[in-house]
């Protein structure tokens, strides 16, 4: 039994490196598609703003502290800020919203 979960993991890490290494082995000639290259350029994003913006919404006490921090990073970067300044605009302002809220429930 407690063998059977190294074997999990070992099929795991199978099926991951066979995922990422069958397009490098099966296309040998670089790609000239303009569509296709463009959609692999934008892939990683939209699979980071798919993991990450669920964690957003649930990482607080609140959804409505979690959303004005969201939108808050969002200005911050929109506005250039350096990637620590937006974290730490959105920390602090998740940090006021929840001290407002707890004063006023």
């Amino acid at each position: 039994m407690k063998y059977n979960i190294y074997l999990y993991i070992l099929v795991m890490a199978g099926v991951t490196y066979l995922i990422r290494m069958l397009p490098l082995l099966l296309s040998k000639k670089e790609l000239t598609n303009r569509f296709v290259k463009s959609f692999l350029y934008y892939v990683p994003y939209a699979c980071l703003a798919a993991m990450t913006f669920p964690a957003i919404l649930s990482s607080t006490a609140s959804v409505l502290s979690a959303t004005i921090g969201f939108i808050v990073a969002l200005i911050a970067a929109y506005r250039e800020k350096s990637l620590l300044t937006v974290a730490l605009f959105a920390c602090l302002a998740v940090f006021i919203t929840e001290q407002c809220m707890t004063l006023f429930v």
